[in-house]
């Protein structure tokens, strides 16, 4: 499907965000793991943690849905069987990578597929330290899916420094950690998400400038039952919409404000956003607010290795508030979106050279000349099938002198299936 995205006059609204992604999954995982019934509100509607739910009914977990309100009867951790077919992970690598952590750890026999997409993502990262628990992995040529995981012998504790700061893999060593009758340790020096330890309650320490994270058999995984906050990552989109449109003033209730998730909020704020925080509560074991965008003057800014990864998917759409900046600004140490869904920084470095923008490419980031008078050429742009790609373009489109397309704009339902409602919402 190519979307038209027509030049907007104003943008003012309410928006009800989706779910968030991160912790859809993880609540009907964990839950899954828990003895006895969870009741998960406000359930993402997205195509990824379907597969997530879809991925554990082949492990033998009895899961309901009633519109966004999901039950799931918790088998605990001995109580999953091995899938009869292929658990199919669709398009989301959170699910093949955190469920192999699972299905290592359980010790059952199981064979992850994915599509096109997912299957063109190394696993590598995952495979390597599950091998070290005593899992045998088989994988297609150079690590990458489908992944054809058993446990022949005992699960082995695990002292693991993570390499990379990723969500993704402290979870899938986790997870597999929870298992076993001796402590897997994860040792962390550069923050990522950490939704995993605060549903799983998991034991930290903080040992200088390191968090170790603790998993083993002797963890009580608590009941999953709260409501999931709406997705900051998703709020991105408008907050940067709204900050860079000359008329705009966005409202954005319920979203999620996990510290370790709102690495942009910061960045728009150090660019001088003019963004207020409201109502600030807790939902289970996450913060929660009201979040309000207005037209603004923003200033040049830096990302460093430092801050990516509490960015990291919020950094294409910060790329088109630096376009609109008083100044150059610089992306740094984000590599990692090389080996995204598409490989972002090049993806993002066609769609600005399409639009006029004056910038340089590195193989770890991008250099951005804005200019708060920059007005976006009309173009097609293609998002590779990847739904942050997409919206980005979306909102770039919206500051142009002629109407865009946006092609293969259905990928949006990947992590927003409203977005193209919302936005016409906002602009009518």
């Amino acid at each position: 499907m190519n979307k038209e995205v027509r030049p907007a006059r104003a943008l003012n609204g309410k928006i009800k965000l989706p779910p968030d992604k991160s912790i859809s999954h993880r609540s009907v995982m964990f839950a899954a793991l828990h003895e006895g019934r969870s009741v998960i509100r406000n359930f993402s509607s997205a195509a990824d943690p379907h597969s997530t739910i879809n991925c554990m009914r082949g492990l033998g977990v009895t899961v309901y849905e009633d519109g966004n309100t999901v039950e799931v009867e918790g088998v605990g951790r001995d109580g999953l069987q091995s899938p009869e077919g292929d658990l199919d992970c669709g398009n989301s690598g959170t699910t093949m990578r955190l469920l192999s952590g699972i299905i290592a750890g359980a010790g059952i026999p199981a064979r992850l597929v994915g599509d096109e997409s997912l299957s063109a993502r190394t696993m590598k990262r995952i495979i390597d330290p599950l091998t070290e628990m005593g899992a045998e992995i088989t994988a297609r040529k150079d690590d990458f899916a489908p992944l054809e995981i058993s446990r022949p012998g005992p699960l082995k504790p695990l002292y693991f420094p993570l390499p990379i700061p990723s969500a993704q893999l402290k979870s899938c060593v986790l997870l597999a950690g929870l298992f076993g009758d001796e402590q897997t340790e994860v040792i962390e020096t550069l923050p990522s998400r950490d939704h995993t330890e605060r549903l799983l309650n998991l034991t930290i320490e903080e040992k200088g400038e390191e968090k170790h994270i603790y998993s083993s058999r002797e963890d009580n995984i608590p009941e999953q039952s709260y409501r999931i906050p709406n997705d900051f990552s998703a709020a991105a989109f408008w907050l940067v919409a709204g900050a860079i449109h000359p008329n705009a003033e966005i409202t954005l209730p319920n979203v999620g404000m996990n510290p370790t998730r709102f690495g942009a909020l910061d960045i728009l704020e150090q660019m001088g956003a003019d963004i207020t925080v409201n109502n600030e509560h807790d939902e289970g074991a996450e913060p929660v607010a009201d979040l309000r965008v207005a037209s603004s003057a923003l200033q040049p800014v830096e990302i460093t290795e430092e801050i990516v990864p509490n960015c990291i998917d919020e950094i294409p759409i910060l790329m088109i508030a630096m376009l609109f900046s008083d100044g150059v600004s610089r992306i740094s140490g984000a590599e990692e979106l090389r080996h995204k869904e598409t490989d972002r920084l090049a993806a993002m470095a066609e769609m600005l050279g399409k639009a006029g923008v004056d910038f340089t490419e590195y193989e770890d980031g991008l250099e951005i000349k804005g200019d708060p008078d920059f007005v976006p050429e009309s173009a097609s742009y293609q998002s590779y099938h990847d739904h942050r790609i997409a919206m980005s373009a979306a909102v770039l489109s919206m500051l142009g002198n002629k109407s865009s397309q946006i092609q293969g704009a259905e990928c949006t339902a990947i992590s927003y299936p409203s977005f193209w409602g919302d936005l016409s919402l906002l602009t009518n």
